[in-house]
């Protein structure tokens, strides 16, 4: 009986590490636009009013400008000064 249980342990195990690596790469790979954390010049497209694509943001942390992260990231980033990211674009800090 003891072996039993030893044997279904080990397969529950198994099974769950299995079922973590079947999760689509789509889903692992999940990104988010985050407004507000990228530096002058890394935002990724369209950085808001006055910019036309990646890279051409002015400013750092520019509130208009967003970084793709990974999902459920964003509002968890810790920024100088106390700033956070948002999943909205924001009024602070715009293009000079």
């Amino acid at each position: 009986m003891l072996m039993n249980n030893k044997t279904l342990a080990v397969a529950g195990a198994l099974a769950a590490v299995m079922a973590v690596h079947a999760v689509p790469a789509s889903a692992q790979d999940a990104k988010e636009k985050c407004y507000g954390v990228a530096l002058a010049g890394q935002n990724d497209c369209k950085a808001g009013e006055g910019t036309t694509c990646s890279g051409s943001s002015k400013v750092d942390y520019q509130g208009n400008a967003y970084k793709e992260v990974p999902t459920g990231t964003c509002l968890k980033m810790e920024l100088p000064e106390g700033r956070m990211g948002s999943l909205e674009p924001l009024d602070r800090d715009p293009a000079g």
